[in-house]
């Protein structure tokens, strides 16, 4: 494993933290803070994990598969926290939860056909637009943990986030429709 894939990996630990610190059946204000920490640090090591592949030339066809699959595990772990929770809704949850699966199917696919098929633009895109979907709904997580759902914030941040997810499910969409344009041409 290259130190790209090591930092990779931190982020199939992180997920499951996250879930578990979300979950946990008591009630604290320092959930909140340990939340933010558990989504930044995974944040950052997606994007520290590529710029040392490339600085470090250890760009690898494990690497292309690797990444895209940890980031599927954090995303999908982090929205079904933030649906169970009631903050985003199950449907567009679903459709992202059968496209992530529909690219890995595909990635899988293209790997027999020996052609490892990494990130494309508009699953880079689809990633930001996880991201913001992602801290519009810990923000009304945290609101909700330290001021109660009846607070206006936690409805403002709450319908943010089912903004985002909306855009998200779009792009996802578009994005599943051209990793399925590349797949066609190999086949």
């Amino acid at each position: 494993m290259y130190l790209a894939d090591k930092v990779t990996a931190l982020r199939l630990i992180l997920a499951p933290c996250f879930f578990i610190v979300y979950m946990l059946p008591i009630a604290g204000h320092w959930i909140v803070p340990v939340l933010w920490a558990l989504f930044f640090i995974t944040e950052l090591t997606d994007l520290i994990d590529g710029k040392v592949a490339r600085s470090r030339k250890e760009v690898s066809d494990f690497g292309k598969l690797f990444d895209p699959f940890a980031d599927t595990l954090v995303w999908l772990t982090f929205f079904l926290c933030f649906v169970a929770d009631r903050i985003l809704p199950v449907i567009p949850f679903l459709i992202i939860l059968y496209r992530e699966f529909g690219i890995l199917f595909l990635r899988n696919l293209m790997l027999k056909k020996g052609v490892a098929m990494g990130a494309r633009k508009g699953g880079k895109i689809k990633a930001f637009a996880y991201m913001f979907t992602g801290i519009a709904s810990l923000l009304a997580s945290s609101v909700q943990r330290l001021w109660g759902i009846e607070s206006s914030y936690f409805n403002i941040f709450r319908y943010i986030a089912w903004g985002f997810l909306c855009i998200s499910v779009v792009i996802s969409l578009i994005s599943f429709v051209d990793y399925l344009g590349v797949y066609r041409k190999t086949a």
